[in-house]
């Protein structure tokens, strides 16, 4: 008989920690600890309270905690002494059965692994979906996190035992995240599609009407038709948009989405787990039959990226009017234009004009996205309220000195321009970090003709600066560039600057924020608020509507951009049913 949340809540002490037994190993004291907090809300609420308690015990108790695993495929497992739900899951991972090759790799490791942490190596090997991880895909996490930094590895291993507590008590309480294993799933299913060059060798990578991109939207707006949407077509710039109707004509409309083009050997939710999630909700008002006060419109962008051509937010901007019709004559890689490219996909260049929407006739924009970054994951807290997206400017610079012998030229004699350019990226480090939420990156450096023997002369470099606000970015600006004409100043270099891209800030809208926060209060989730750092598909719909974004954790350190991007399907649930929340609330509203 599968546990509830009444029994829990009703239970005496003693009781609910026999109840919740066997979900950290060895370690019942998590979960009586966690009691305290009880009555639970969820069972997010539940996983949250455990978490926050691990969070707050001693180094010693966390160290103790990790110890009392067992290692994967060690003597344990030989000697049949494993806990039960450990042996469930080597089992499920096939760690039961490996042959005597992998079964010596995994000692080895498993030595090399303590000797250089002093713990066991923790892996949920059930894995984000919970079916459980391939014996290759153990080996090479595995193998990756040996050279990670030892703190670091620390709370990478305590971020699984969360997630082993997590599948554990879904098996308790015989719960099964139905939307979200389907969201995942679609996913997954998406991935499949990759682009010549990289599909070979088992990398994801869309770009803009290819034939894997095209192959997305067809298959997207297949499962749209399926699920229950009234309405699906590709539109001019190969959008895929779906609409599910109102229960009256003339209604407003919610607009969400995201893109499912990729970055070149990227990751498979970035983009389109924003387009899934709310798919998911429409299917399950299409399954109940039932019709909101409002239209729902899910749009897949077909742009945003801009690997193939530079034309980044293409497919958002124009639905806000910003098609740049001086985009159709650039070319990619392969000297095809952007016009070309769409008049072979069938793509009517004409019609491009007409997807503008009217903003009178919409309630506001809301997108779901991955987080992209590593604040949730060590937080160990599923869902983040957006408050802004950064505004962002862009330079190409410069520094000029003199080359000269590295042998022969006195070290307070030099006019070093990569000096120059190292004592500026030092300087921009502490000036970001002085904002808190502003960052600043110096992510190319150049030294033309440069020569192991050869004081630089000239260090060429990008500056990428963004902050929440207008305000508080152009302030990091104006101390940067002073800096810049100090250094050069004292280091007898000239210099320059060029901007090349200008963003604004997107503050989230506050009645849109306050109701993703009401939907996440409600999930029994901490509410956390955080500004993107990244730009999205909201920042274009921004320009005409009130917009606001929900942040999912991500795993592996929240990264993004890269194939080990993650997410667990417990956390799209999460996402899933916030969605259903605001858009519950959206209706009372309407009434």
């Amino acid at each position: 008989m599968a546990l509830t949340l009444e029994q829990l809540n009703a239970a005496d002490a003693a009781t609910a920690t026999d109840l919740l037994d066997g979900l950290y190993e060895h370690s019942p004291w998590i979960a009586a600890k966690a009691l305290e907090q009880r009555p639970f809300k969820s069972m997010a609420h539940i996983k949250h309270a455990m978490a926050h308690v691990l969070a707050e015990s001693s180094e010693q108790a966390k160290l103790d905690l990790i110890r009392a695993h067992p290692e994967l495929a060690g003597k344990q497992m030989e000697t049949n002494t494993l806990t039960a739900e450990s042996t469930n899951e080597q089992k499920k991972a096939g760690l039961t059965n490996c042959t005597p090759e992998e079964l010596e790799h995994i000692r080895k490791l498993n030595a090399e692994y303590g000797k250089r942490f002093g713990f066991p190596f923790i892996l949920a090997v059930r894995g984000a979906r919970g079916l459980g991880l391939s014996k290759a895909e153990i080996i090479a996490t595995f193998e990756r996190r040996m050279f990670n930094h030892p703190d670091y590895e620390q709370a990478e291993a305590l971020r699984n035992i969360h997630r082993i507590a997590e599948i554990r008590l879904n098996d308790k309480f015989g719960y099964e995240p139905v939307e979200g294993n389907e969201v995942w799933d679609w996913q997954e299913r998406l991935s499949t599609n990759s682009d010549p060059g990289y599909a070979e060798k088992g990398q994801l990578t869309v770009t803009y009407l290819t034939d894997a991109h095209r192959a997305c939207a067809q298959r997207i707006s297949h499962w749209m038709r399926e699920i229950g949407f009234d309405e699906v077509e590709i539109d001019a710039v190969g959008n895929v948009v779906g609409r599910y109707k109102a229960a009256t004509e003339g209604a407003k409309t919610l607009l969400t989405g995201s893109h499912y083009d990729t970055v070149r050997n990227g990751g498979k939710y970035d983009g389109r787990l924003g387009i899934f999630v709310p798919m998911a909700c429409v299917q399950q008002l299409a399954k109940q039959g039932k019709r909101l006060p409002f239209n729902i419109e899910v749009v897949g962008f077909s742009e945003e990226e801009g690997q193939r051509y530079k034309a980044t937010f293409l497919g958002s901007g124009a639905l806000v009017g910003d098609f740049k019709n001086e985009w159709l004559e650039q070319k990619d890689a392969d000297g095809i234009t952007l016009r070309e490219a769409m008049t072979h996909a069938g793509l009517c260049i004409d019609d491009i004009p007409k997807l503008e929407r009217d903003p009178a006739k919409y309630l506001g924009f809301v997108e779901v996205h991955i987080e992209q970054g590593p604040v949730l994951n060590e937080l160990d807290i599923p869902l983040g309220i957006v408050t802004s997206i950064n505004g962002s400017a862009r330079y190409v610079c410069e520094f000029i000195g003199m080359a000269s012998h590295a042998g022969t030229t006195p070290m307070n004699r030099r006019r070093d321009a990569a000096a120059g350019v190292a004592e500026l990226s030092l300087y921009i480090e502490k000036r970001a970090g002085q904002d808190g939420d502003s960052v600043a990156t110096i992510g190319q450096l150049n030294v033309p003709s440069g020569s192991v023997n050869v004081v630089p002369g000239r260090c060429q470099f990008s500056l990428d600066l963004r902050a929440p606000t207008n305000e508080q970015r152009d302030a990091m600006i104006n101390d940067i560039m002073a800096e810049m004409a100090a250094i050069a100043e004292r280091r007898g270099l000239r210099y320059s600057t060029e901007l090349s891209m200008k963003a604004a800030a997107a503050p989230s809208a506050p009645e849109w924020q306050k109701r993703w926060e009401n939907a996440v209060n409600d999930l029994g989730v901490p509410l956390f608020r955080m500004p993107s750092g990244a730009g999205h598909d909201a920042m274009k719909l921004h320009e005409i509507m009130p917009q606001a974004m929900l942040f999912v954790r991500g795993m592996n350190a929240g990264i993004s951009h890269n194939p080990l991007e993650a997410s667990t399907s417990d956390d799209m649930q999460l996402s899933v049913d916030a969605f259903t929340h605001l858009l519950h609330q959206l209706a009372q509203e309407q009434k």
